[in-house]
C-alpha cells in the first residue's frame, strides 16, 4: 500500500534531486529521507530512483508516480482542509425532521442561533411525524429526527390535531434502544375551548375532566385521531358529537375561536398559534408526551449534528421557562 508521506517525500527528491536537499525541505534527516524512499520502492516492488553523480534519476515507474502524486496529494490536502471546515463547524451539513409543532416552535429558535454561532453549517428541515420521522433517520434519511412519545399507555399518539388524547402511543419500552435519545421538552395535553364558553375561566381555580365536555360539538383530527378520541370519551362515559375534522391545528384553533366545538391540543402546538377567541384549559387526570431528539449513534460524533442537538435542547428549555405553572 502506498502512503502519503511516502508521495511527499519522492516529490520532495525529485523537485531537489537530492536526499539531503528534500530532508532541509520537508525538515527530516537524509536518512529519514532514503529510508523512506526504500519503504515505498518495497511497496511498488521496483525502483523508483537511480543515482547519477551526486544526484537522484528518476527510474520510469518513478516518473509515473510523481506524476500521479500530484494529484493525489492535491485530492488529499483538498479532503483534509474540507474535514477541518467539518470538524470545526466552519462547514457541515445537517438534515432535520420535525413534527408540525416542533417546526413551529422550537426549530426556528435552534437554527437561528446555530447559523449565528456557526454560520458554515447548513441545515435543511422536512416535516414527517413519528413514526414515519424515525424511520426516515434510520433509513438514512435524515440525521436528527424530532418525535415524541407519551408517558402512559394509551395516551397519546402519531397526530398533531385535536385526537391525540387517546391514541396509542409510538411504541412500547425500548423502541428506541438503537438510537441517541436527547430529551428536549415534557408537553401536555389541554383542552381548547372558546373564550366565552361556560368553562373557559376554569384553569383560573382548577382543571377540566373530559367528562366536563360531554355534550359538547367537538372538532377532531385525521380518522385515525378521530377514532382515538371517541375511544377516550367513552372511556369517560360518552360519545362526543364530532361537527369537523381538520388535519391542521391551526384550523383546530380557529374553528374553537370561532365558536364552533372544543378540542384536545397539545400545549406546543398552542404555543404555536395565537388562539384568538379561544382559551386553553388543563385537563386532568394530565396526558403528556416527552418531546425529544433523535439521531443514530455514530451521527452524535459529527460536530455539526451535536451543535444541532445543544440548540434544540437549548431552545426547548426557553419554552419550559416561559411557561405557566398552569394554563387557563
Amino acid at each position: 500500500m502506498i502512503e502519503a508521506r511516502h508521495l511527499r517525500v519522492l516529490r520532495a527528491v525529485a523537485a531537489t534531486g537530492s536526499f539531503s536537499a528534500a530532508g532541509r525541505e520537508l525538515g527530516c534527516t537524509q536518512p529519514a529521507v532514503s529510508q523512506q524512499m526504500k519503504a515505498l520502492e518495497s511497496s511498488v516492488g521496483t525502483p523508483l530512483l537511480v543515482r547519477s553523480g551526486r544526484e537522484m534519476r528518476l527510474t520510469q515507474a518513478g516518473e509515473a508516480l510523481v506524476r500521479h502524486a500530484v494529484g493525489i496529494l492535491s485530492g488529499l490536502t483538498a479532503a483534509e482542509e474540507e474535514v477541518a471546515a467539518i470538524a470545526g463547524l466552519r462547514a457541515g451539513r445537517v438534515r432535520l425532521v420535525s413534527f408540525p409543532s416542533g417546526s413551529s416552535t422550537l426549530v426556528p429558535t435552534a437554527l437561528a442561533a446555530l447559523r449565528a454561532a456557526h454560520p458554515g453549517t447548513r441545515v435543511s428541515l422536512e416535516e414527517a411525524e413519528p413514526p414515519r420521522s424515525v424511520e426516515l433517520l434510520r433509513e438514512g434519511d435524515c440525521d436528527i429526527a424530532l418525535a415524541f412519545r407519551y408517558e402512559r399507555a394509551g395516551g397519546g399518539g402519531t397526530g398533531e390535531t385535536g385526537g391525540e388524547a387517546g391514541q396509542a402511543g409510538q411504541g412500547g419500552e425500548g423502541e428506541w434502544d438503537d438510537l441517541v435519545v436527547r430529551p428536549l421538552l415534557t408537553d401536555r395535553l389541554v383542552a381548547l375551548v372558546p373564550e366565552r364558553h361556560r368553562l373557559a375561566r376554569t384553569g383560573a381555580s382548577g382543571a377540566l375532566a373530559i367528562g366536563d365536555l360531554a355534550g359538547e360539538p367537538w372538532i377532531a383530527g385525521c380518522p385515525r385521531c378521530r377514532g382515538q378520541l371517541v375511544q377516550v370519551c367513552e372511556n369517560a362515559g360518552f360519545t362526543p358529537r364530532i361537527d369537523f375534522a381538520t388535519d391542521d391545528y391551526p384550523a383546530v384553533v380557529g374553528l374553537v375561536g370561532a365558536g364552533l366545538g372544543v378540542a384536545v391540543l397539545p400545549q406546543l402546538a398552542i404555543e404555536s398559534v395565537r388562539p384568538r377567541g379561544a382559551r386553553a384549559v388543563t385537563l386532568e387526570p394530565a396526558v403528556r408526551r416527552e418531546i425529544v431528539a433523535l439521531t443514530l449513534p455514530d451521527l452524535a460524533q459529527v460536530p455539526a449534528v451535536s451543535a444541532t442537538l445543544d440548540q434544540l435542547a437549548r431552545a426547548a428549555a426557553r419554552v419550559g421557562q416561559s411557561r405557566p405553572a398552569r394554563v387557563g
